[in-house]
């Protein structure tokens, strides 16, 4: 997982419109393809690396490890280390992290009824080329 140069137009371009419209900041704060995925596991709850890694087969280590920084930099998560033989580390949601539990339940409900429509739009027709 690389990183937009500050100094680039892209990094100004996109920081213009988070700072501009708070729905791009929440969409840059929990967009991607791991890190929503990893918010809609702890909404049930904690769960340890271990699990996470399991719950989410396609992801490796080192990117699982990145989206925990970085929802743990963002304080969307927490992490807590017990001091115990092997160690134990355990993921949460804050507070703040919780309060998405209804936006994520829309977009599972939106989700699935995008896909029910996009289902039956192929069957139906495709789109006609130009």
């Amino acid at each position: 997982m690389t990183k937009i140069k500050e100094t680039s137009t892209n990094f100004a371009n996109k920081k213009a419109l988070a700072d501009e419209c708070p729905e791009i900041y929440a969409s840059n704060t929990i967009g991607g393809q791991w890190a929503l995925a990893i918010c809609c596991y702890l909404i049930n709850g904690k769960l340890r690396f271990g699990e996470l890694r399991k719950k989410l087969n396609n992801i490796t280590e080192r990117m699982l490890t990145l989206q925990l920084r970085r929802l743990e930099e963002d304080r969307i998560i927490t992490r807590t280390v017990y001091a115990e033989v092997p160690p134990r580390v355990e993921y949460e949601l804050t507070e703040i992290g919780y309060k998405l539990k209804p936006i994520i339940l829309e977009f599972e409900k939106w989700g699935k009824e995008h896909k029910e429509i996009m289902k039956n739009t192929k069957s139906v027709s495709k789109p006609q080329k130009l």
